[in-house]
């Protein structure tokens, strides 16, 4: 088994970490930078941030948060909301991120993925994918930050989105989301072993415990989680210990850091 990654991840809104229950009724979670730093310091594997609003709200990502993030962590950052074109990729790779998370526009740009690859490498470019279980029982592709329906297929988007060269899929399981009771387990399984590339499982962690199961019966490459991190109703020692003891390979040593440095 190849050595899986716990991600925090801190939604933005207005300057603040939030966190809601499926999308909405968000509350306060700290500052960006301080709880970065934390996640730095307890062994996060990676750090991923997403202006949630920034789609939505039709305007730029908020450059400044995303420098002074950077400025005080050595593990890869993701970076994800209101991108539109590479020219808002170069100018986030510049403010310190690694890779770039391309959600909506997406969806509504799929050039974007090809490009991006294209001129940065597949390896920067991770697909986030919204997903919300249908009446029907399919999965629908949701955007702007959970507020629109697509139409589109979990499963056929997220094959798409490897066709056209992301490097990584970031997949939230919307109705697990902020619920605390495990992990889109079927989804996550689904759409692991249809693609030949990471997938980041989101949504849903509760307990240490729910991240075994996506690790192992999800087959995800990766675990995110925010809310019970950022609460501190455990810590990423804690998690990866208890992976440790059920055989799950994790890292204990950051590895050096490389930045895109000459954009």
């Amino acid at each position: 088994m190849l050595t899986k990654r716990i991600i925090p991840c801190l939604d933005v809104k207005e300057g603040r970490v939030v966190k809601g229950v499926q999308f909405v009724g968000l509350r306060d979670a700290g500052d960006p930078v301080e709880l970065a730093k934390k996640y730095c310091r307890e062994g996060a594997d990676e750090l991923v941030f997403l202006d949630i609003s920034a789609s939505h709200e039709g305007r730029k990502i908020m450059i400044d948060v995303i420098e002074r993030t950077a400025a005080h962590i050595t593990i890869p950052f993701t970076v994800g909301g209101g991108i539109h074109s590479i020219e808002d990729m170069k100018r986030i790779l510049r403010a310190g991120a690694d890779k770039i998370s391309l959600n909506t526009a997406a969806v509504l740009h799929p050039q974007l993925i090809q490009e991006g690859a294209a001129f940065f490498g597949s390896q920067c470019i991770v697909v986030a994918i919204d997903a919300k279980q249908t009446d029907s029982g399919r999965w629908e592709v949701f955007t702007h930050g959970g507020r629109n329906a697509t139409g589109l297929d979990v499963l056929e988007w997220a094959k798409e989105a490897e066709k056209l060269g992301a490097g990584e899929l970031l997949l939230t399981s919307m109705d697990d989301d902020g619920e605390k009771s495990g992990f889109g387990l079927e989804l996550t399984s689904v759409v692991s072993t249809s693609v030949g590339i990471p997938v980041i499982a989101s949504g849903g962690a509760g307990r240490v415990e729910h991240f075994l199961d996506v690790l192992t019966v999800g087959m995800a490459d990766a675990a995110l989680a925010a809310s019970i991190f950022h609460y501190e109703e455990t810590s990423i020692p804690a998690v990866k210990h208890f992976l440790t003891t059920k055989g799950v390979p994790v890292r204990y040593e950051r590895e050096p850091n490389h930045r895109a440095a000459e954009i």
